[in-house]
């Protein structure tokens, strides 16, 4: 079999291609009925969401002389950051290692290693942080080996959050008014890159973050996690914490059962992050009446076939829509009550601050 040989030039053209994505209007059932909301289709955008976070990272690098011409960039991913990356090598021209583990799907690691990646998996998580730690400890092995190796570090990679700059821009060109804009949260980047251009363009616009079940990102305790996508194990220094107005925890079956509505109500959807967007997108659309609201859908549904869409693996990790919660739990503080299910906070602070929390008021 002929590998394809990277250029070292790369090819720019490919940089065209980047961002422009469709703005579609969701109004199916989530569960319940809601006036509907509006979802930037990212899964549509080549390279998937991430690659703008990966252009953008790469060309700071590469302004600042940290990554020399040709020079190989290593990684920690889940999956989505990997295919970003892999578009923007291929387009300014290095080869790229990526660190996943082995819960990374068998599809989602042939499309790495056919888009030219070298994947490095590691087979089993740290007993503090996770896949996320291993995962970092076998990059930092991997960056002594490497000659001119280049980090990205997209947790707390300020470039990170510049790259979503133009994913702004075309929301306040594709919207004439925007309220309330719901967001996953994973690294922080698209959140605190969207959320500061929008708001100049539209002050009074609320931010609610939407975190997985397990995740320490706004102060809840870690625990193992199904979805992949949202969430962390570790506390990513690009969140903007003071952005936010609200979070809400989704879990699992929740996240499930919006992919499949919108699949089948609304035809577009995608993962676990895009099901519990959505669920919280439906909500804010409910409880905010009159008021224009926006998320967006980071990828599309292709990589969970054999997970989110397929029912044998619905029933084995109990996935029952039977289950799923019409509306949250709201609890005071992240620290006061422990969220297994869907729950809401209006107290946002960074854990690793120590602070009084602040309580705000809604509806």
């Amino acid at each position: 079999m002929t590998t394809a040989v990277l250029s070292p030039a790369g090819n720019r053209e490919l940089l065209a291609l980047l961002g422009r994505t469709p703005l579609a209007r969701v109004t199916v059932d989530l569960p319940c009925p809601q006036p509907g909301f509006w979802a930037k289709l990212e899964g549509l955008g080549v390279g998937g969401m991430k690659a703008r976070a990966a252009v953008s990272m790469l060309l700071g690098a590469k302004e600042r002389g940290e990554l020399r011409p040709g020079a190989p960039v290593v990684e920690s991913t889940s999956g989505t950051l990997g295919i970003g990356l892999a578009f923007a090598g291929q387009a300014l021209g290095h080869p790229i290692v990526l660190v996943g583990d082995t819960e990374l799907e068998p599809s989602m690691r042939q499309l790495l290693r056919a888009y030219g990646a070298r994947l490095e998996l590691v087979d089993r998580p740290a007993a503090e942080g996770g896949w996320q730690a291993a995962r970092l400890a076998r990059l930092r092995e991997l960056l002594t080996s490497l000659p001119e190796a280049y980090w990205p570090d997209q947790y707390n990679n300020p470039d990170n959050i510049a790259g979503y700059a133009s994913l702004a821009a075309e929301l306040a060109v594709q919207l004439d008014h925007l309220d309330v804009l719901v967001c996953s949260v994973g690294t922080g980047g698209h959140s605190a890159g969207v959320v500061g251009p929008l708001r100049r363009h539209w002050p009074g616009l609320r931010l609610i973050g939407v975190d997985a079940t397990g995740s320490t990102i706004f102060g809840q305790p870690a625990r193992p996690r199904l979805m992949r996508g949202l969430g962390s194990s570790i506390h990513p220094r690009n969140v903007a914490y003071d952005a936010f107005d609200e979070v809400h925890w989704v879990g699992p079956a929740e996240a499930a059962d919006a992919c499949r509505r919108l699949a089948v109500g609304n035809f577009v959807s995608g993962g676990w992050s895009t099901g519990a967007v959505a669920l919280v997108a439906a909500w804010a659309a409910r409880v905010h009446p009159g008021a224009v609201v926006a998320t967006v859908f980071p990828d599309g549904p292709h990589r969970y076939l054999g997970t989110v869409y397929d029912d044998d693996f619905a029933a084995a990790h109990g996935l029952d829509p039977a289950t799923v919660a019409t509306r949250p739990v709201e609890i005071p503080h992240p620290r006061a009550v422990e969220a297994t299910g869907w729950a809401r906070c209006r107290s946002v602070t960074d854990p690793l601050e120590r602070r009084t929390p602040r309580l705000e008021e809604s509806p």
